[in-house]
């Protein structure tokens, strides 16, 4: 091009409304991982599936920046920054990372997929009315610990000693240690609290317990979550059924697992991504909560454990992994 063509062209780009160009730049969704991207693998690929379905694509129709914290909880409050830099649409994040992203800005919409306790943790002042730029899914239910550990007393009903291992600088992690601390003594089960911080202290955790426990219940946070395959090992080498905090853990050697379906959680927040990419306000979007449970059960843990399952039992699992 000329350049009397070229300065002309550009005068004329000067001339056009702004909203020509506006239009021109996608969406963009900040998706903020507490864990690994591989950690996350199953729920991620549920999530942009329905995204896919309600009509956004990657590249075409939405663009979505990703960033991860590799279970390093101090490295949240960076990332969330810069997505806010970044000028995003809305956030998505689940977990530790929905406070981070909250501090980190009071008007771009935040939509959390998972979090343990959502007014508790002082994210939403209530389920039914937020307020506010935040809303998602609750994980909360009523005594799910209890029912874990009905479950896992039907496998063992021998137990009297059960080791709980939590991250206790995970807030909601160390609810759940109580939580099922206070159900353990219920069933007339000793609890043994397994207390760990970072990955590197699982090995140590393990030595002090497992010659003293019958069973194991894991409580999830993003630190223990990236160690599950090494949870599950030690755990085989002790002898320990295990009851683990969601279906990743069964699927890399665990014993079984019950709890929401995180998957499908993950699908509702796309919907809530997308009622909010179309005008919605998340002020008006009450914070939901489960209506799907999994009990899942690896048989070949079962049998490397010497245990025998009834079939009524099984008959109560959503799935089986061999």
């Amino acid at each position: 091009m000329k350049r009397r063509e070229f300065i002309t062209a550009l005068g004329g780009a000067a001339a056009m409304p702004l909203t020509v160009f506006a239009q021109s730049k996608l969406p963009t969704i900040g998706f903020l991982g507490t864990a690994s991207a591989s950690a996350w693998a199953a729920w991620t690929s549920a999530f942009y599936e329905r995204l896919r379905e309600l009509g956004w694509i990657e590249q075409r129709t939405v663009a979505i920046e990703t960033r991860w914290a590799e279970g390093h909880s101090e490295r949240l409050a960076e990332l969330a920054a810069e997505l806010v830099r970044l000028k995003v649409d809305i956030i998505v994040t689940s977990g530790s990372g929905v406070p981070a992203a909250k501090r980190a800005t009071s008007n771009l919409p935040i939509v959390f997929a998972i979090s343990p306790d959502p007014v508790g943790g002082g994210l939403v002042p209530s389920l039914s009315r937020p307020g506010g730029n935040v809303t998602g899914f609750s994980t909360q239910v009523s005594d799910l610990a209890g029912k874990r550990l009905e479950l896992l007393r039907e496998i063992i009903p021998s137990l009297t000693r059960l080791a709980i291992m939590a991250n206790v600088s995970y807030p909601a992690a160390l609810i759940e240690m109580n939580q099922a601390d206070a159900a353990a003594r219920r069933l007339g089960v000793e609890p043994i609290r397994a207390e760990v911080r970072q990955p590197e202290q699982v090995l140590a955790a393990f030595e002090a317990f497992k010659d003293r426990a019958d069973g194991l219940y894991v409580c999830a946070d993003p630190t223990v979550n990236t160690s599950r395959v090494r949870i599950n090992t030690l755990a085989l080498t002790a002898r320990l059924p295990t009851m683990l905090p969601f279906r990743d853990f069964v699927q890399v050697g665990g014993l079984m697992s019950y709890g929401p379906n995180f998957a499908d959680l993950f699908r509702r927040t796309a919907e809530y991504v997308d009622k909010i990419l179309k005008g919605a306000k998340p002020a008006d979007m009450p914070v939901q909560q489960p209506t799907k449970f999994d009990l899942i059960f690896n048989l070949t843990t079962a049998k490397a454990l010497g245990l025998k399952i009834s079939d009524t039992f099984l008959l109560r699992a959503d799935e089986e992994i061999e």
